[in-house]
């Protein structure tokens, strides 16, 4: 069996879901299911186990020897959420607690790291183990996942295999619960049904222009079969970084959730909220050689097509995965 942490939430529902055609009804899938919002993303999935976040921990202890491999993809993920210690117990503490068992156990672990650690991409976006420490995240969302990275690398003692992964900006189904969290496509799509228009951050930097700030999107399915990939533990065990490695501008996205809807784009422009302004990334692009040098040779969505299938056969229809 295998075990998925946030299994309810975003990306780990949809991996839930890739897995279920190898492993179904024999899925763990790990989270805080009290929340009605996000029973969509589970309710439909042939699983053996539902373990209640909290519990988890005391569970993987009793029953190690079920699990082949821990998938560990629960978190809070808010950038905009400032109480320091929510994110140390939810995202590096709770983290600890898996990884020690894993390494107790034996049992391979899969882990959320995130572009959020790279900060302003002042030392690029490169996931060379060398560079870690002199990242800078811009808020306690990324300085949570920076500390469980640098931790991970001084650990004398390990899971037989693991891999954390540096995910860029992630789109696609079963992000209808995350609010302001959610994707811009989410949000473009329902500005366009709403109201015919849609809205992006104005640049507050003289070398971008309006719509002009770049983001490396990657769809929520490839991110799954990067995660199936390295399941199969053939990859050296390491931080990787996951995203498609070309950067895309805000611009472009709109432009292609307009077109999956066969309509001419009517894009606005509005300020940058104040509260994340001085910690908002205007460039991000991940350096993708190390999972292709690991062996990973798929080829990544690009957002057009991303996009037109999220739309098309997700949005409009108001499904999940």
């Amino acid at each position: 069996m295998i075990a998925i942490t946030g299994a309810a939430g975003f990306i780990g529902s949809v991996v839930a879901g890739f897995f279920e055609s190898i492993y179904s009804g024999q899925l763990v899938l790990v989270d805080d299911f009290s929340r009605s919002d996000k029973s969509a993303n589970f309710m439909r999935r042939h699983y053996h186990s539902l373990i209640q976040r909290d519990q988890f921990p005391v569970w993987l202890s009793e029953n190690h020897a079920l699990i082949e491999s821990v998938i560990h993809l629960g978190a809070r993920t808010d950038t905009t959420e400032f109480d320091v210690e929510i994110f140390n117990k939810l995202n590096l503490n709770y983290s600890k607690q898996i990884w020690e068992l894993c390494t107790r156990h034996k049992i391979p672990l899969i882990y959320a790291s995130s572009a959020a650690t790279y900060g302003a991409g002042e030392q690029g976006y490169d996931d060379d183990h060398r560079l870690i420490e002199k990242l800078h995240p811009l808020n306690p969302y990324g300085d949570s996942k920076q500390e469980f990275d640098k931790w991970v690398l001084k650990q004398p003692a390990c899971p037989p295999a693991w891999y954390g992964l540096k995910f860029f900006n992630v789109y696609g189904p079963n992000e209808y619960h995350k609010g302001r969290m959610a994707s811009v496509i989410f949000h473009a799509y329902n500005q366009i049904k709403n109201n015919g228009v849609v809205r992006l951050f104005r640049s507050h930097r003289a070398d971008y222009s309006d719509g002009g700030q770049l983001r490396d999107f990657v769809y929520v399915k490839d991110v799954a079969q990067v995660i199936s990939f390295l399941s199969q533990k053939t990859a050296p065990s390491g931080i990787y970084n996951l995203g498609t490695g070309q950067a895309r501008t805000f611009y472009d996205l709109a432009c292609a959730t307009f077109a999956a809807l066969n309509l001419n784009p009517e894009i606005d422009f509005i300020d940058t909220p104040i509260d994340i302004r001085d910690k908002y990334q205007y460039f991000t692009e991940a350096n993708m050689q190390k999972l292709r040098l690991a062996g990973y040779d798929k080829p990544f969505s690009s957002l057009e097509s991303g996009v037109e299938d999220y739309v098309k056969n997700y949005l409009v229809n108001g499904i999940v995965f």
